[in-house]
């Protein structure tokens, strides 16, 4: 049997404009990360996931990114170290906020878009990012790209890093996440999709965008919560992982890292 963290990113819906489709998703997925406001969500969205979450047993993230609504995260900036840590620390505040009022432990963070890819291949960024998890509360998970300087961060950190692959995502030789842009970097053929993770989980290994064989490390997978079809894979990633003797559960469910508690 294999343990497997499923995440998917949520609470991206903003005032009237809806994105995914986050009531039918959370009861399907062990691990919740929830946008707090800088790319996407807002207070009331915010304090919604967090209750849906909570009725559904979903482990909970903060979701922290750039402050880019407009581009809902994915567009780099040039933030120094000290503003990445600020920015990041000011949004897993007002995520715990709303797991303090629910009742709801805060279990993880995982950082969002350009910020996330940026810390994984930036060494100082990375740093930043782990410092201002550790600093609030060093029993937090820290998701991060399998392999990343973000893993061997958060590490020094003294954090607990949980490794991340992609279901939808093709990957550059060196195991980054090939850009979005790129002809062939979104896997959009959900058989694919599916029989990739399934060997990441087992086997440890992966193929690269050009067919190289990397090494990968899956402790979670991730799923985007905003397709068209997001629902409907995720319930096909379910029913494989049953099939295939591959149990779904937060890393937190699974004694990995004990109870996060409540920061101090």
């Amino acid at each position: 049997m294999y343990n497997v963290d499923l995440n998917c990113d949520l609470g991206e819906s903003f005032g009237p404009w809806k994105m995914g489709r986050d009531t039918e998703v959370i009861p399907l997925v062990s691990s919740v990360n929830i946008a707090c406001g800088f790319h996407a969500g807002d207070p009331c969205v915010m304090q919604q996931t967090v209750a849906l979450a909570k009725k559904n047993a979903a482990a909970v993230g903060a979701h922290p990114g750039f402050p880019d609504l407009s581009g809902f995260g994915r567009r780099s900036m040039g933030l120094s170290p000290a503003e990445v840590k600020a920015a990041i620390q000011y949004q897993i505040g007002a995520l715990d906020a709303f797991c303090r009022a629910a009742a709801v432990p805060l279990v993880h963070v995982k950082p969002h878009g350009a910020l996330y890819n940026m810390a994984a291949k930036d060494p100082v960024l990375a740093k930043a990012a782990a410092e201002a998890v550790s600093e609030i509360n060093p029993r937090l998970l820290l998701l991060c790209l399998a392999g990343s300087a973000m893993v061997k961060a958060a590490k020094e950190a003294g954090l607990t890093a949980v490794e991340e692959v992609f279901a939808d995502r093709a990957y550059e030789d060196d195991g980054t996440l090939a850009d979005r842009r790129k002809p062939g970097a979104m896997i959009t053929c959900e058989d694919e999709a599916v029989s990739r993770v399934v060997e990441m989980i087992k086997t440890g290994r992966t193929h690269s965008i050009n067919g190289k064989e990397i090494a990968v490390k899956a402790d979670s997978v991730c799923v985007h919560g905003d397709g068209e079809a997001a629902l409907l894979f995720v319930r096909k990633l379910n029913e494989t992982f049953s099939r295939e003797g591959i149990r779904v559960i937060s890393p937190w469910a699974a004694g990995k890292n004990g109870r996060p508690g409540d920061p101090s």
